[in-house]
C-alpha cells in the first residue's frame, strides 16, 4: 500500500496504489476527500537543525502555480536530509517560477522529524510525500560494491509511475546529492522526441565495464544490446514521460533484469545497470551540462575529482564522497565549496549567509 501525505498550499488529492505481489490498476487521482490513510509506525530519529530558507516568488512571465506545475521527484530519509535541503534550495533559488515547482518525496521510514524539518525549513514549499513499501524490492536487491547502493529507497525510482498520481504526465527525477545552478524549467521543457526518458548520455565511457564477464560471455545475454548503440547514462537526473513508462511496462522490464541478476551475477552497481539494460541506446540525450556527475569520486574510495570542461547547469556528487561529510571533516575537495552556499545546516560554518 502507498501512503500519501500532501503538504501543498493547494492540496494534491489522490488515491494512490503501490502494487506488491500482484498488479493493481492505479485509480484516478481525482478525489480523496473524506478518506483516512492509516499512518505507518513512526520512527523517531535525530535530524540536523536547519535555518529557514527565504520565500521564493514567481516572476511576471510565469503561469498559474495551481495549473502549470513542474513535477520533481526525490527520495527522502534522515541520512541524506542535508543534501535534500541543499538540492531543494538550489532549485528554487535559480527558478524563474519557483511557486510552480511541486516536489514529490518518496520515503521508506515514517520519520516525523524529517517531515517537520522540511516544513519548518521551507514553509511555502509545495510538496507531497509517499511511502515506498520496501517489500516490493527486498527480494530483488543483489549486493553491490557499496552498501548505500543496496538500500531499498535507491530502487524507488523504478516505481515512480506506480506510486505517483496518474495525472502526472511528465516528471523530473533528481538524486539528493546535487545542486542545480540553472532554471529547472529548461530541463522540464526538453523535447523527448517520443522517447520515454531524457538524460545526458556519455558515449565515451567504457560501457562494457558496467557488466560482468559472466554477462558478456553468455551467448544470449551478450546480444541484449543488438540493434542499439548503448551509452552510459546516470539515473540521478532524468526527465520521464510517465504515460509512456506505464504503457511500455518499463517497471516490469527493469524488474526482469533484477531477477536475472539474482540468478546469475551480471553487474555490480545497484539500480543503475538494469536501467541501462532496458533503456541504453533508446533515450533522448540531453546536454552534459545537466549532470556534471561523479563529483563524489568512485564508489570505493570517493577521491576528489575536478569539474569536466564545459558549461554547467547541475552539479552532482555521485560516488562515495558527499560534500557535507567532507566539509564537516575539514577535508573538502575543491568542488565541495560549490555545494557549500546551498547548505542550510544551521551550525555549519560553510552555510551562505544572506
Amino acid at each position: 500500500m502507498a501512503f500519501f501525505w500532501s503538504f501543498s498550499s493547494v492540496p494534491f488529492l489522490g488515491l494512490l496504489s503501490l502494487f506488491l505481489t500482484t498488479t493493481l490498476q492505479p485509480p484516478s487521482a481525482a478525489t480523496a476527500t473524506g478518506l483516512r490513510f492509516r499512518k505507518p509506525f513512526t520512527t523517531v530519529v535525530d535530524v540536523p537543525v536547519f535555518r529557514e530558507a527565504p520565500a521564493f516568488r514567481n516572476g511576471e512571465t510565469c503561469g498559474s502555480p495551481s495549473i502549470d506545475h513542474i513535477h520533481v521527484a526525490m527520495t527522502l530519509d534522515a541520512s541524506y536530509l542535508r543534501g535534500t535541503m541543499a538540492a531543494v534550495l538550489s532549485i528554487l533559488q535559480h527558478s524563474t517560477c519557483p511557486e510552480n515547482v511541486v516536489f514529490h518525496f518518496l520515503y521508506v521510514r515514517n520519520e516525523s522529524e524529517v517531515f517537520s524539518s522540511i516544513k519548518l525549513t521551507f514553509p511555502y514549499l509545495n510538496f507531497n510525500a509517499y511511502r515506498f513499501d520496501s517489500r516490493r524490492v527486498l527480494g530483488l536487491i543483489s549486493k553491490s560494491i557499496r552498501q548505500a547502493l543496496d538500500q531499498p529507497l535507491n530502487y524507488a525510482r523504478i516505481y515512480l509511475a506506480d506510486i505517483l498520481p496518474v495525472d502526472i504526465k511528465r516528471l523530473i527525477y533528481l538524486d539528493s546529492d546535487l545542486v542545480m545552478v540553472d532554471d529547472i524549467v529548461k530541463l522540464w521543457g526538453v523535447d523527448l522526441n517520443d522517447r520515454v526518458l531524457a538524460a545526458p548520455e556519455y558515449c565515451h565511457a567504457n560501457f562494457t565495464n558496467y557488466f560482468t564477464d559472466a554477462f558478456w560471455s553468455d551467448p544470449v545475454l551478450s546480444r541484449t544490446f543488438e540493434g542499439r548503440k548503448p551509452c552510459y547514462f546516470n539515473t540521478g537526473v532524468m526527465t520521464v514521460d510517465m504515460d509512456k513508462w506505464r504503457q511500455g511496462k518499463y517497471t516490469r522490464k527493469v524488474e526482469y533484469w533484477m531477477v536475472v541478476q539474482k540468478q546469475k551475477r551480471i553487474y555490480q552497481l545497484g539500480s543503475l545497470p538494469p536501467f541501462l539494460l532496458v533503456l541504453a541506446g533508446n533515450i533522448e540525450p540531453v546536454h552534459h551540462r545537466w549532470n556534471q556527475h561523479g563529483l563524489g569520486g568512485d564508489n570505493i574510495e570517493g577521491k576528489c575529482r575536478s569539474l569536466h570542461p564545459g558549461p554547467i547547469s547541475l552539479l552532482h556528487w555521485s560516488g562515495k564522497g558527499k560534500p557535507w561529510l567532507r566539509l564537516d571533516s575539514r577535508k573538502p575537495c575543491n568542488v565541495d565549496h560549490l555545494w557549500a552556499p546551498y547548505d542550510l545546516y544551521r551550525p555549519s560554518k560553510h552555510s551562505f549567509e544572506e
